[in-house]
């Protein structure tokens, strides 16, 4: 984990770090959104969203909460980004304050098991957080689940919450400073992410092509931004979208490039959000055979970087 300790204040001041871990797909990445206020982790209903960790930071009072969202944790890992990706979310459970178990109300899978299976050896905290409960119109069934997961392990605290909608993530909060132990801040108080702002607008572009391509090329893509030319009133940045055949290509291009144009597009205005300023995006689709598979590929495109 990075440290930028910049305030030499450290009277009665708390920080910790609280890893948000599941399987893929039970909303990990809109629990940190949420509590950021801001659309700092991507987000599609297609599973493995998420690839990296990704630190967001709240500072409130002599408060800091250092959230890491990591990628789901899946029982498939043939591939080499497969392999990383459950590295990395494995990795994010070392010297944190609190874990946040996340899954989805009614529902136990073999997945699940295999999350809950890794957090018996943390000794910190471990909060069951089940999602989802605006989708449960009859809330008496809500109850037994919760006595049956009780059941599975010593669990610190148990919070029904809706990510989405927003219900109880405030008393989870509160639950969560609980916990955290005295010490000095990790970062300015100001600071809500321990990533680049390239890393972010690589992700926004992703975010698009997840939802725009994820039916035909759900895990075949990444996004790489090679040129950030920052001038006084505009940012010019230039970014590829790397696939892995050359078939894949032509599908991200589109009829007439208008597939990518559409990306970009959409891309650009989440973009602009976020670095409060005017840009232009040129986007490329290039090709790098079996990238997904291959260390020295992951490496290049930015992937083994744990924090």
């Amino acid at each position: 984990m990075i440290i930028n300790n910049t305030d030499n204040n450290t009277d009665n001041t708390f920080s910790g770090f609280i890893a948000i871990v599941g399987r893929p797909n039970v909303g990990k990445s809109t629990l940190l959104n949420l509590f950021l206020g801001s659309h700092l982790s991507i987000t599609s209903p297609k599973p493995q969203t998420t690839r990296q960790q990704i630190q967001g930071i709240i500072t409130q009072d002599k408060t800091q909460l250092i959230f890491v969202d990591t990628p789901g944790l899946h029982r498939d890992s043939k591939k080499k980004l497969n392999q990383y990706m459950n590295q990395a979310a494995s990795k994010a459970l070392i010297d944190v304050d609190v874990v946040l178990f996340l899954v989805e109300v009614l529902k136990f899978t073999d997945e699940d098991e295999a999350v809950l299976k890794k957090l018996k050896s943390v000794d910190a905290p471990v909060f069951l957080v089940i999602n989802k409960i605006d989708t449960v119109k009859d809330k008496e069934k809500i109850l037994p689940y919760i006595l049956k997961m009780q059941a599975l392990f010593n669990f610190t605290e148990i919070m029904p919450i809706s990510a989405e909608k927003g219900l109880q993530c405030e008393a989870l909060k509160n639950q969560i400073i609980k916990h955290i132990p005295p010490g000095p801040f990790y970062y300015p108080k100001e600071a809500k992410t321990n990533r680049s702002p390239g890393f972010h607008v690589s992700e926004m572009i992703r975010e698009q092509v997840m939802l725009q391509l994820g039916d035909e090329l759900p895990y075949a893509t990444t996004v790489s931004v090679d040129t950030w030319e920052d001038k006084e009133k505009i940012i010019n940045i230039g970014a590829t979208i790397w696939v892995e055949r050359d078939s894949q290509k032509a599908i991200a291009i589109g009829e007439g490039g208008e597939r990518i144009k559409r990306i970009g597009t959409i891309a650009r205005r989440s973009i602009e959000a976020f670095v409060e300023k005017p840009i232009f995006l040129q986007l490329w689709v290039k090709t790098k055979e079996n990238w997904s598979d291959d260390n020295k590929s992951l490496e290049h495109l930015g992937y083994y970087h744990f924090d």
